[in-house]
């Protein structure tokens, strides 16, 4: 593992934010989902995440997850993603969302 610095770090911005809808992406290579999430001040980005396995489209929406909002834009297929969802893989290799267990305004940053 490479160590970086706390300037490194604070360079990331990990923020909350709040599922507001989900969609099938049938065209993704690994099955996936397209997500809109309310970021508060950073507004309303897209991304995708190949979450299917673990949850179902209707109990997303709501949920506040963690994403990384100061990447570059990513072409995946014909859909941009405009952050990175942020998960760990379990035991069998499928990805648990990061959440938080409290309501924090969207776009607070992790700190």
């Amino acid at each position: 593992m490479e160590e970086i610095t706390w300037n490194d770090f604070v360079k990331v911005e990990l923020r909350a934010g709040t599922i507001i809808e989900v969609f099938d992406f049938p065209e993704a290579r690994k099955p996936a989902y397209k997500l809109r999430v309310d970021f508060g001040e950073f507004g309303i980005k897209t991304s995708s995440a190949q979450i299917t396995k673990l949850y179902t489209k209707e109990e997303l929406p709501g949920k506040q997850i963690i994403g990384v909002v100061n990447f570059p834009k990513k072409q995946i297929g014909k859909f941009m993603s405009e952050f990175l969802v942020t998960g760990f893989a379990d035991e069998n290799g499928d990805i648990v969302l990061t959440t938080l267990s409290g309501k924090v305004p969207n776009g607070s940053k992790m700190i």
